[in-house]
């Protein structure tokens, strides 16, 4: 083998190694899979209703990915982004709801944050009960009703806007992980807090800003919700949670933490959209989708848990 092919292999070696790679891949023979399959997904229209279904889920799934990066979970964060739509739509102001509605969520989220960083609580209890007590109030709050929404403010997010905010808010966050402080600390709270500590790091200052970013990006899914659905329900989005776990897994990111990113994410949430829409087209019970979905994901976490062992 010449010196300069060992060059080019080491270098596609290098690239295939990247967290973010294989579901990039996976995406992209997902979409080709299924515009040779159908006469339909391969359309701009068809593309561009993938994009805006895959918004509120893909906006989840990128704060799932910061509190997934530091060895924690959210189970509760579709039950807060409904509470919060409810928020918003019940407010007698659509400014003044918009606005409740985002500190509610980010209250919640650092909530959670407290819970975990300071009293050491296990991520997943705490969301668990988050998620029983917001389901709860949320549906106490709506009195077993639904409430429409008209309003051109509490709508914004509605006709293809919801995709460049869930684009804008996917560059800002890749950019915050990788090009700041604060990112290298996310980081390394994932790959060993202790260390974390040790290095200066403020550890439980970190977290709960974590978790409190997480929230106010749920409040930003719950206002982009209502663009896309100008309905407020206590019942909707009630796999969300689910979803958006499973976007961050296909998409690379580590259950343990300190390893994956945005990225990866955002592959993982269009590949799940991909899947039940190209699955749909084909004619594919939507059962069998949830069956496509869930192997998904045990494929990728049998993977995550072979590249562990393979680099310890």
């Amino acid at each position: 083998m010449t010196e300069s092919a060992a060059v080019w292999r080491d270098r596609v070696a290098r690239l295939l190694a990247r967290d973010a790679v294989g579901p990039l891949l996976a995406l992209a023979l997902a979409v080709l899979v299924f515009a040779l399959a159908t006469d339909t997904f391969f359309t701009a229209d068809n593309l561009a209703l993938v994009l805006e279904q895959s918004v509120i889920i893909g906006i989840l799934a990128l704060a799932q990915t910061l509190v997934v990066l530091t060895g924690g979970i959210d189970l509760g964060n579709g039950a807060i982004a409904v509470l919060g739509t409810l928020v918003m739509a019940r407010a007698g102001h659509p400014a003044l709801g918009i606005l409740g509605g985002l500190l509610l969520c980010t209250a919640l989220g650092a909530t959670n944050g407290v819970l975990v960083a300071r009293l050491r609580l296990p991520p997943f209890i705490v969301t668990l009960g988050t998620l029983t007590v917001v389901a709860a109030a949320g549906r106490l709050y709506a009195q077993s009703r639904s409430y429409p929404v008209s309003d051109e403010l509490l709508v914004f997010f509605g006709e293809g806007r919801g995709t460049l905010l869930l684009l804008g808010l996917f560059a800002y966050l890749w950019y915050l992980l990788r090009h700041t402080r604060w990112g290298r600390h996310v980081y390394a709270l994932g790959g060993n807090r202790e260390a974390a500590r040790l290095m200066g790091i403020q550890v439980e200052r970190t977290l709960v800003a974590v978790y409190a970013g997480a929230g106010l990006l749920y409040g930003v899914a719950a206002w982009a919700a209502l663009g896309r659905i100008p309905n407020a329900d206590a019942n909707a989005y009630q796999t969300a949670n689910l979803d958006s776990i499973t976007a961050v897994v296909i998409g690379g990111t580590s259950l343990f933490g300190g390893r994956g990113g945005v990225v990866g994410t955002l592959a993982g949430a269009l590949i799940v959209t991909v899947l039940r829409s190209g699955l749909t087209q084909v004619g594919i019970d939507a059962l069998y989708q949830d069956v496509a979905t869930g192997i998904l994901v045990v494929v990728a976490v049998a993977v995550d848990q072979a590249r562990r062992r393979g680099r310890s």
